[in-house]
């Protein structure tokens, strides 16, 4: 099998600017989750690691490194484990192979290590901005959360029906995880769910 991965950081992403790809793929998924969460953790991801576990898997082509993840290590852990299993994973931004013609490009190793170390760096940097960014609004007078009168007791947050299918999943012993996933919420908020109705 060919297969296409895709990731955007957020919910909100709709993942329409992989559209462009108009290579032919035997499957395409798209994980809607942060780059730092272990590939291993992801929703596509898991489906990923069964079908090349199945030996299913001959070609992985990612837009850029930092959509397989923006941790080092991980992703390094990853690419690893996919060339153990002769899986040729093919960056389209860089243009390089992991296998070309099924031998080992003799520069993989260093063109992914360095650029998955840039990847996770970007993620500092923009992290970084974000505080600053934060700290600058909240030092000319603006103020951070919910605007003043909009806040609303526990009866009616937990009786919303998006709150109605979080307590679902929880009683049915899903994840956190799962349940953001399944309700297509933060994981934030169906932890705020779960400590409310621990506290009732």
């Amino acid at each position: 099998m060919r297969i296409k991965y895709n990731r955007v950081s957020t919910l909100q992403q709709t993942g329409n600017r992989f559209s462009a790809d108009e290579e032919k793929y035997d499957e395409t998924f798209l994980d809607r989750v942060s780059g730092t969460l272990a590939f291993k953790d992801r929703p596509e991801g898991k489906k990923i690691i069964k079908l090349v576990e199945q030996g299913l898997v001959k070609t992985l082509v990612v837009e850029e490194f930092s959509r397989l993840g923006r941790n080092t290590g991980d992703v390094i852990n990853v690419l690893g484990w996919l060339e153990e299993r002769g899986v040729n994973v093919i960056i389209k931004n860089l243009g390089i192979e992991s296998r070309p013609n099924g031998k080992k490009n003799p520069i993989w190793k260093m063109i992914s290590s360095v650029m998955s170390s840039l990847y996770e760096l970007e993620l500092e940097n923009i992290k970084e901005r974000t505080t600053i960014g934060r700290l600058v609004y909240v030092q000319n007078g603006g103020k951070l959360g919910r605007p003043e009168g909009t806040s609303e007791n526990k009866k009616t947050f937990l009786d919303k029906p998006t709150s109605q299918k979080i307590i679902k999943g929880l009683r049915k012993g899903l994840t956190v995880r799962e349940i953001g996933n399944n309700v297509k919420v933060s994981t934030k908020t169906v932890m705020k769910v779960k400590n409310l109705i621990a506290n009732i």
